[in-house]
């Protein structure tokens, strides 16, 4: 089940970026955990520093995409920078849904820096008891 996850939610973006590294476009990366129960999918995101209507979240033809901007506020002519190490740019993720979710009950939530989609499953994939007659 776990590599069938993890074939299933492969990213499409290259393997550096989720590494936490700068890409040659000099994107940022966007790092993701994904977490299963019986009722959903959930997707955790960290996205610290970016605003909320920076982050865009879509589905199409069952790939989700996720695609921000962490923008870099540089006090121009006060401050003399010594040293940058923190990764702005833009970034983006996409990943391919499995076939048990439901894409049009995805829901995004935003707090502190995390961002969370809650992907449920289809009602008809989920397991269900099957009661056993005696006869």
């Amino acid at each position: 089940l776990h590599d069938e996850m993890n074939r299933l939610f492969r990213g499409i973006d290259s393997a550096s970026r989720s590494q936490g590294v700068v890409d040659d476009t000099g994107a940022c990366s966007l790092n993701v955990d994904i977490v299963e129960n019986a009722d959903e999918v959930r997707l955790v995101a960290e996205v610290p520093g970016v605003k909320p209507e920076d982050v865009k979240v879509r589905v199409e033809d069952d790939v989700l995409s996720i695609v921000g901007e962490k923008k870099f506020d540089k006090n121009e002519g006060k401050d003399t920078w010594l040293r940058v190490e923190r990764y702005y740019g833009k970034f983006a993720r996409s990943f391919t849904l499995p076939p048990y979710v439901d894409a049009g009950r995805i829901a995004a939530g935003y707090k502190d820096g995390i961002l969370t989609l809650h992907l449920p499953k289809k009602p008809e994939t989920q397991p269900r008891q099957i009661e056993v007659k005696v006869s």
